[in-house]
């Protein structure tokens, strides 16, 4: 159907090679896989003179979140301060466990990356925690909002869907919160279908989190089966978050190609630069950011607000391109109508934003095809 699809997968025959080992080896359910994933996971992400980052690989993204919520022990009565600008799964988490969102706005229509001055405006005596995320794959003021976090005596949880392999000011995202989130969702940096990863360098944060990731149980049912164990304490009220094996090991072969296919990403996006700058009815986020090394995520642009979207997106589906929305305002939403403050930056983005294709397969004549079918609708309307 597509001539320029929104996302591929990045996968050769080291993925297939990878899963037929698992299949090979007669278990799939978490075990040795997931072990060597977790800890190859926390090299990547570094060692400092604050340690290093300890990981847990989950079921998803959300999975990630919602532990993260649950071992910071936020719930009724708190509030936690949301981007205005992200995927849902930042406000499910944060009802799911009965706690108020509150949104903070982007920076400016240049930066949509959450605002560190709406942030503290924002901030109150029921403010238990800062989520952030950062946008695209390019972070966002991290110094500024760890300082504020600081001062205020603040929980930052880093959602890093986005931004497996990017950097603030030399140090990776993913390293900075007192917990982060990662995922692994077919259409991300590192795709293993479903998957996610949870982060802290908090010892005790981390032991709650490993509880609560497979049902509160003091041993798992990978060491019952090698004879390790007979039997199991259930130490707290737990969740089945366990990733599988199957996905820990798509999750090791991509996190070996990342580097490279993050590289490929941005040379698309820079071809992606030479050929819409001087089309007017088009503007593009973080296009002279100097904030660190970004991982090109995704390929956002602003339509003008003269635009119709809409006839947009129909025009350059006819062409064969597909394209998407990064994100539709959370106001709108049916289960978040009336219960979350207003984000007018974030807003206006949610109405006027398209999102190109960008994979690390693509190249730059298929970057071609989406600048001439995006042009030729808009020259249209």
């Amino acid at each position: 159907m597509w001539r320029v699809q929104l996302n591929k997968i990045n996968y050769d025959e080291r993925e297939y090679q990878a899963v037929k080992e698992v299949l090979d080896s007669g278990w799939i359910s978490i075990s040795e896989k997931t072990h060597s994933f977790e800890a190859a996971f926390s090299d990547f992400l570094g060692h400092d003179s604050g340690g290093s980052s300890k990981c847990l690989a989950v079921s998803n993204g959300t999975a990630a979140l919602h532990i993260a919520l649950l071992a910071c022990g936020i719930g009724r009565g708190d509030e936690v301060i949301t981007p205005a600008l992200t995927f849902i799964a930042d406000q499910n988490v944060t009802s799911l466990v009965g706690a108020e969102n509150v949104l903070a706005d982007i920076t400016s229509m240049e930066d949509w990356s959450v605002d560190p001055d709406d942030i503290e405006a924002r901030i109150t005596p029921k403010t238990k925690a800062v989520m952030i995320v950062h946008y695209a794959g390019f972070a966002c003021d991290m110094e500024r909002i760890t300082a504020l976090c600081k001062k205020h005596k603040l929980l930052l949880i880093e959602d890093c869907a986005h931004s497996p392999g990017a950097c603030y000011k030399n140090q990776p995202l993913g390293t900075f919160g007192d917990v982060s989130a990662f995922s692994f969702f077919a259409n991300k940096n590192i795709a293993t279908g479903e998957g996610g990863m949870v982060v802290t360098r908090n010892p005790e944060l981390y032991e709650k989190m490993r509880l609560l990731r497979s049902h509160g149980m003091s041993v798992l049912s990978f060491d019952r089966y090698k004879g390790r164990a007979v039997s199991y304490d259930v130490e707290i009220p737990g969740l089945n978050y366990r990733i599988h094996e199957i996905s820990s090991a798509l999750g090791l072969v991509q996190l070996q190609k990342l580097n490279e296919a993050n590289e490929k990403r941005k040379k698309l996006t820079e071809h992606y630069y030479k050929r819409l700058d001087d089309v007017s009815s088009v503007s593009i986020p973080y296009r002279f950011w100097a904030r660190g090394k970004p991982n090109y995520h995704i390929m956002p642009v602003l339509l003008s607000g003269s635009a119709d979207r809409a006839a947009v997106i129909e025009s350059m589906k006819q062409d064969g391109i597909q394209t998407s929305i990064h994100y539709p305002a959370i106001k709108n939403f049916s289960a978040y109508k009336g219960k979350v403050n207003p984000a007018p930056k974030a807003e206006y983005v949610s109405e006027h934003e398209l999102t190109l294709p960008l994979y690390p397969g693509m190249t730059f004549e298929d970057v071609d095809l989406v600048c001439d079918a995006l042009i030729k609708s808009l020259q249209s309307q």
